[in-house]
């Protein structure tokens, strides 16, 4: 498995919640890291993207202000650090590596149910 993402779970609007993606040394040195999210019966939409240096950041409209993504290169890891949970916020979260025109490498995703 090149991309692990985990953290996901069941919680209530308002909450938080903190996704992380393990990967591996050759899908995640020198990548763009991204984590993207597919509700039931929807298309596959951009959350955020990081860059190498986690220097820039881009958000989805949709999460801005709420979530943060992050990356912590020494473990090959990414972050999603999302806060104020919203009922839209329901969907698989996938992570991915790449660069600034095309995502290589994905993961499985992870659940994240937010319930009223």
């Amino acid at each position: 498995v090149q991309l692990q993402a985990s953290g996901g779970g069941l919680v209530q609007a308002g909450d938080s919640l903190r996704l992380s993606c393990a990967a591996s040394e050759r899908t995640f040195n020198g990548y763009k890291m991204g984590w993207f999210r597919q509700a039931p019966g929807k298309a596959r939409e951009f959350v955020a993207t990081i860059s190498w240096s986690g220097s820039t950041t881009y958000y989805a409209d949709s999460v801005k202000g709420r979530f943060t993504i992050s990356r912590d290169n020494a473990k090959n890891t990414v972050y999603l650090h999302m806060n104020n949970l919203k009922l839209m916020d329901t969907a698989v979260y996938l992570c991915a590596a790449g660069t600034d025109t095309t995502m290589y490498y994905w993961g499985k995703g992870t659940q994240v149910t937010v319930s009223s």
